[in-house]
């Protein structure tokens, strides 16, 4: 089933889509960020919770500092210096981070109305959101057409597929930035949730969190998820990455086979029995665990969120991969189309 509503702010319409499977899991999202404003899933019990953080007001999700639930893009992560070079031109792009520009800049794919259009087919039900965003958007090269569809399944997935063409070429990479917390919103820190990560090399940055360009065994340190660990386990360790980050916001290099949907990583919570398994057909993974959430913001329910209130797993191309040789490609040509899959799927055990 899904339903949808409309509101109307200063940017034009806003409109909210709720699709809910045979198994009572549901998903709220609207055109304004794609942003996925709630996650409803069962626990062991089978009793629902909203596992994303987020706002309870439109107007909340316009200041959206923390990019809650948001599509990011033209490039998700950071780009060093706001600045790169492509076919001999040099690009200056808005710098909204330090001197560095995160996340698309000031104002990303996060914070444009998109084009809604809901959907019913044999792979579950969703919502298609298209947007164009002009040359020159943000300092980025070409017209790029963007399409992100997102799809719930009654397997209790919530399918998001990217999707871009380029009249020029530029770079492109693209997320989703859903902060999760697998016993609910604004119910106490991830610390002790136990992540999985398939990835035995992470890329270590500078003190403004740009990648040095190494990739860097997790072996012996802190940054060695490939057996189940809980998260706060290590958090504290001195240890100099840890230390830059105030936690774990780095890119894990994940171990992939080929080039299709693969298990990048597992999130389990004990009390509740919720687990999250992410694949996608991305080489990288950006595990955050929300370090600069400082209580601050008021979420859901008048939640105040303090620092490891979520955790985000934002499948993505390397940070700065346009002034590194060495990281995968993310320069979109023109006879090219950009094509991108995650799959989130829930269970409870």
């Amino acid at each position: 089933m899904i339903k949808k509503q409309a509101f109307t702010v200063p940017e034009g319409r806003v409109d909210l889509y709720t699709m809910t499977n045979s198994r009572g899991m549901e998903v709220r999202a609207m055109n304004y960020g794609g942003i996925i404003v709630s996650l409803r899933v069962p626990d062991k019990k089978g009793v629902l919770a909203d596992v994303v953080l987020g706002f309870d007001t439109l107007d909340a999700y316009l200041n959206n500092k923390p990019y809650f639930g948001a599509i990011i893009g033209r490039y998700a992560n950071r780009i060093a210096n706001g600045k790169f070079t492509l076919n001999g031109a040099e690009y200056r792009l808005a710098r909204n981070n330090g001197m560095n520009s995160l996340h698309g800049g000031l104002k990303g794919f996060d914070k444009v109305l998109w084009r809604g259009e809901q959907f019913e087919n044999n792979q579950g039900i969703g919502v298609v959101f298209t947007y164009t965003s002009k040359n020159g958007e943000e300092g980025y090269p070409g017209n790029l057409k963007a399409k992100v569809t997102y799809t719930l399944t009654d397997q209790s997935e919530l399918q998001i597929e990217y999707q871009a063409t380029t009249d020029e070429a530029t770079p492109v990479n693209l997320t989703n930035h859903s902060y999760f917390n697998l016993v609910s919103e604004g119910n106490g820190d991830i610390l002790k949730h136990n992540l999985i990560l398939n990835a035995d090399r992470f890329t270590p940055v500078d003190s403004t969190l740009i990648p040095a360009g190494e990739l860097r065994s997790v072996a012996g340190t802190p940054f060695d998820f490939t057996k189940p660990t809980a998260i706060g386990a290590r958090i504290d360790t001195n240890n100099e990455q840890l230390a830059i980050a105030h936690g774990y916001d780095h890119n894990f290099v994940l171990s992939r086979k080929g080039s299709g949907l693969e298990l990048a990583g597992r999130v389990h919570e004990q009390q509740t029995g919720r687990a999250l398994e992410v694949y996608t057909t991305e080489p990288g993974v950006q595990f955050y665990t929300g370090n600069f959430l400082d209580g601050t913001i008021t979420g859901k329910h008048g939640h105040a969120y303090n620092k490891h209130a979520g955790l985000c797993l934002e499948t993505q191309h390397f940070p700065d991969s346009p002034n590194h040789s060495n990281f995968p490609w993310t320069i979109l040509k023109p006879e090219q189309t950009y094509n991108s899959r995650t799959v989130y799927k829930f269970s409870a055990e």
